[in-house]
């Protein structure tokens, strides 16, 4: 099996990449600067004028922020989708989305595969919605929306949540039992290799098998990384949402990213929780529970992922 992938370096593409390898696959590894093992693809840019003959290819490469500027954002993961999808026509196309595309002001519950939502809080949920659409319109392609993808060699997801603890407290949005199906990367990782070999089409969820609470999951990445001593303080989500507007507006006038963001806000204090049928029945994936014992190790480990 020949399989090329975007964004090889970053995290979710490394990931997939590394665990074709370990499968004993021939991987082209594409990133937006070129490096060892990598050959250069800037998504915002023109494609290879000679793309490879592979019979898969990995989509993982994109734009990812709470909070910027629409135009980036559609030239990397809109027209991106597109380039992609046209330089391999014919090529079976596995597209990494999100769980994002799915209505943020309310909660999802045990949702299914549904269509994209019509309306969203910023420029990356929009781009990541038009961007699953160009995706399916290819004539063999696959979708995958994970949610809050973390797991060995994640430097964005759980670091974040650690940069909110203030004098002793960590503060989060919501409620503590509020449930979340966040997504392990080697969950990710089985369902990208599967779809890969599978003539499975349209949209497919991933997360771990199980919901778990916020509080429960909070709590276990601070005593997981040195922090048992760490209070988690909660804001209310309502009120939560009114200050990410005002930091939203204040950073709009001073030229530099919100501390808080009302996508941050509505991912984070609202139930996020997902139908796994088709990963299971279709894919043949069955996914792991949500596992956190270990990311103080990983979160401590120096990054050796190539750079995306």
């Amino acid at each position: 099996m020949r399989i090329a992938v975007t964004g090889a370096g970053g995290f979710i593409g490394g990931a997939i990449a590394a665990a074709a390898e370990a499968r004993g696959w021939e991987v082209v590894r594409f990133g937006r600067r070129q490096g060892p093992g990598i050959l250069s693809w800037d998504l915002a840019g023109l494609p290879p004028a000679r793309p490879p003959a592979v019979d898969a290819v990995v989509h993982a490469g994109a734009l990812v922020a709470d909070w910027g500027p629409a135009r980036p954002f559609h030239r990397v993961n809109v027209l991106g989708t597109r380039a992609v999808a046209e330089t391999f026509p014919g090529t079976r196309l596995v597209h990494i989305s999100s769980s994002s595309v799915y209505p943020w002001w309310e909660d999802c519950s045990d949702r299914a595969e549904e269509e994209v939502a019509a309306r969203h809080l910023g420029a990356y949920g929009r781009s990541k919605a038009l961007a699953d659409v160009e995706a399916r319109r290819h004539p063999d392609s696959l979708v995958l929306r994970p949610h809050a993808v973390y797991g060995p060699g994640d430097r964005t997801l759980l670091p974040r949540l650690l940069s909110n603890i203030r004098g002793g407290a960590l503060l989060s949005v919501g409620r503590p039992d509020v449930l979340h199906q966040l997504t392990h990367i080697g969950n990710l990782t089985a369902a990208a290799l599967a779809a890969c070999t599978s003539g499975v089409r349209g949209p497919v969820n991933v997360a771990d098998a199980n919901p778990v609470p916020l509080g429960a999951v909070l709590r276990e990445v601070l005593d997981a990384t040195g922090h048992d001593d760490v209070a988690v303080k909660y804001i209310p989500r309502p009120v939560a949402m009114a200050l990410a507007g005002v930091s939203e507006t204040v950073a709009l006038a001073a030229g530099r990213p919100p501390r808080l963001t009302r996508y941050a806000v509505s991912q984070l204090g609202r139930q996020r929780t997902y139908r796994l049928d088709r990963l299971r029945g279709e894919l043949g994936v069955e996914p792991i529970s949500t596992t956190l014992a270990d990311a103080g190790k990983w979160m401590a480990e120096p990054r050796h992922v190539r750079p995306a």
